[in-house]
């Protein structure tokens, strides 16, 4: 094929014109599919069943929090203060972002309960006689669908794709044999991952069980009715003070978190550099701390505090449910939002050694036992720091945090193959490649 990318020049059939204009055939003659394609609408169906308001408030459905950009992951959980309606996708349906799927926001729910997402979203459930599910996946997270979507939304990135024009996306499809195919080398590719992952997590199952060994009445300050806890060490009269207070009586020879620590507060004035791009960290629960997007300076309305590699900020309401973690390697210039307890360790604790702590349900459970607050809790910096832990000797801290090294290089390793192979995959989707296995 001619580097058309290069050219200021290239040739497309009429048949082929997506629209009367440079840029809509420009990226269409890139991204010429050797397959069969057929419209969304053709080969999917739209799902709008609408979630009850006490289905999502009882938890019977889950609401979506986002979809990741790198690999379509859908995340979600249990809330109970939105006021936009919801719409049910269940196991197996194909979620896609109206707004990012051109950025690859697009995700196969795999909850087993259902997950509301709001109008900004389209559920699609495949018709499976015609496509494999997770080819489809694939297929629309391929640049040549991207592209599309791209141009759907004005070729800007702002706004969001129509239903009727997102329907009318083309998909490549294959004969269901080459798809699943297509989706078992994704697979085996994938696995490595997967596996590297299932290392990382069991290593943090075997520091949860050392700390609980190290603790006196653990389980039964955790989950006991009934419990002893003194006046003097209780900060307020509730149950959760309580089960902190017998925690402490239980441990008196624990130290405190916030003798090791120190709170970061820096605020960064984005606005002196209107033009500059600061890149914005956010964390959850499942990547901990991830780079969440990238805004100019003069888009900024309030002041945004600054991070650096291995400090360490968590969600003041949903610490609990572990969005806390550890800043990885970071431009300069990194900042988070001032809602967010930023904290680094200045001595005790090996910062690997707490990153994979602060992830054990163990500390969760210390992180509930502090948060203050009525029907939303928090947790805030001067809270973090009255946990108390057990001081462990720093030869398990450093065989723990080497070991957490050595998971997360493999993991990473495993990423890399995964991108290096991606675009062989993908013209395997296009049709430009031989699928393997046939």
């Amino acid at each position: 094929m001619p580097n058309v990318g290069e050219s200021r020049v290239f040739r497309i059939s009429f048949s082929d014109l997506l629209s009367w204009d440079f840029r809509s055939n420009y990226l269409n003659a890139i991204n010429q599919c050797k397959w069969p394609t057929k419209s969304i609408d053709d080969i999917a169906g739209l799902r709008l069943d609408i979630a009850l308001n006490e289905e999502i408030s009882t938890g019977a459905v889950l609401l979506l929090d986002r979809i990741s950009f790198d690999e379509g992951k859908i995340f979600a959980g249990s809330h109970t203060n939105t006021k936009m309606k919801q719409f049910k996708a269940y196991k197996g349906d194909v979620v896609i972002s109206k707004i990012n799927a051109r950025k690859g926001a697009i995700g196969i729910v795999d909850f087993e309960r259902p997950v509301g997402v709001t109008i900004h979203f389209r559920v699609l459930t495949p018709d499976k006689t015609k496509i494999n599910t997770d080819f489809l996946k694939l297929a629309l997270r391929s640049s040549y669908c991207r592209n599309q979507f791209e141009i759907g939304t004005g070729g800007q990135g702002k706004g969001e794709i129509s239903e009727s024009r997102l329907l009318d996306i083309k998909v490549p499809v294959p004969p269901i044999l080459i798809q699943e195919k297509i989706v078992t080398s994704w697979k085996t590719l994938y696995n490595e991952v997967v596996t590297a992952s299932r290392s990382f997590a069991n290593l943090i199952s075997e520091l949860n069980q050392l700390l609980i060994q190290n603790t006196r009445s653990y389980r039964r300050s955790k989950n006991s009715r009934v419990f002893v806890a003194s006046y003097s060490k209780a900060q307020k009269w509730d149950v959760k003070a309580g089960r902190s207070a017998a925690f402490r009586k239980a441990n008196p020879k624990f130290v405190r978190l916030g003798d090791f620590t120190e709170e970061c507060t820096e605020l960064v004035r984005h606005w002196k550099e209107p033009e500059k791009e600061w890149p914005i960290y956010g964390v959850n629960n499942k990547e901990g701390v991830f780079l969440n997007t990238y805004q100019k300076g003069k888009d900024f309305n309030a002041p945004y505090k600054r991070i650096e590699k291995n400090w360490f900020f968590h969600n003041p309401t949903r610490a609990n449910v572990g969005s806390l973690g550890i800043v990885p390697e970071v431009p300069e210039g990194a900042i988070t939002s001032p809602e967010y307890q930023v904290w680094q360790l200045h001595s005790g604790f090996l910062s690997d050694f707490m990153a994979l702590m602060i992830r054990t349900e163990y500390f969760l459970s210390l992180v509930d036992f502090n948060r203050v607050g009525g029907v939303k809790q928090r947790m805030y910096y001067t809270n973090l720091a009255e946990i108390r832990l057990p001081m462990i000797d720093l030869e398990i801290q450093k065989k723990f945090a080497d070991q957490r090294v050595a998971i997360l290089s493999s993991i990473t390793e495993a990423n890399e193959t995964v991108k290096e192979r991606e675009s062989e995959i993908e013209e395997m989707i296009l049709g430009l490649r031989p699928v393997e296995g046939i």
